[in-house]
């Protein structure tokens, strides 16, 4: 029998039905109890990127692969198209039986997200690049996402002078969908990323309409050499221009 991702020969189609089959799985793992929470999330990392290496290698086999949880050749270098995949976006959140955790899985073309989806198994939703919807409204004040347990001293002190309201929430996918979602209205992050955080969000982000920048302003690039992305910053644009003149001004 042809497996169903080799079926899909839309983009879009696949990425979302991977990420979605990827969380039904890591829910399976999470619900057999038998896992401390650390060994849950190693088990979840461990089957979740096999599933997705094993699908993305069947079903686009001429495409790049970069996964957080998979050792770089090098072949993606040579590559226009690159699948950028976190197999789980949050592990410690996963481990801990929380809802703030995310599946990405991102398609970069010459350098730029141009496909993706986000899975939120725990609140059982898929967003994805093809298929987005309007922008809830702002909130009044505005509301700004900062890690649960390290928040970044420029995104505290922009709040600050924004008045805007924190909000601490886990992995960086549940981060930049709760803007797409309308549950906040600004993503900023500078404490260090890397471009499997970021593609996947990023591509459903743009869909949407939201600025996704570095935070100096430049363009977020994948499939570099170094995949060390350290940060950026997702907002509606007139509030992303505002957070960018902040941080220009220091």
């Amino acid at each position: 029998m042809t497996p169903i991702s080799s079926q899909i020969s839309d983009d879009a189609g696949l990425a979302a039905h991977l990420a979605e089959v990827t969380g039904r799985i890591l829910l399976e793992v999470g619900g057999s109890g038998v896992f401390t929470a650390k060994a849950l999330g190693d088990a979840g990392d461990q089957t979740a990127n096999q599933f997705l290496v094993h699908a993305l290698r069947e079903a686009r086999p001429w495409d790049g692969l970069l996964s957080e949880e998979m050792k770089c050749d090098g072949a993606r270098l040579e590559k226009g198209r690159v699948w950028i995949v976190d197999p789980v976006d949050g592990t410690r959140e996963y481990g801990e039986g929380r809802t703030d955790w995310a599946v990405h899985v991102g398609l970069s073309i010459d350098g730029v997200a141009a496909v993706g989806a986000v899975a939120l198994p725990g609140l059982g939703l898929v967003l994805r690049s093809d298929r987005p919807g309007p922008l809830p409204p702002s909130g009044q004040p505005l509301r700004m996402l900062v890690s649960r347990t390290r928040p970044a001293r420029e995104a505290v002190r922009v709040a600050e002078l924004l008045g805007a309201e924190l909000v601490p929430m886990g992995s960086s996918g549940a981060k930049a969908m709760a803007v797409v979602r309308g549950e906040a209205d600004i993503y900023l992050h500078s404490g260090g990323q890397y471009e499997w955080d970021s593609c996947a969000p990023v591509a459903v982000a743009r869909a949407y309409g939201l600025s996704c920048t570095r935070i100096d302003g430049s363009p977020l690039v994948y499939n570099n050499q170094d995949v060390y992305l350290p940060d950026l910053l997702i907002a509606r644009p007139g509030d992303a221009r505002t957070v960018l003149d902040l941080l220009r001004s220091g």
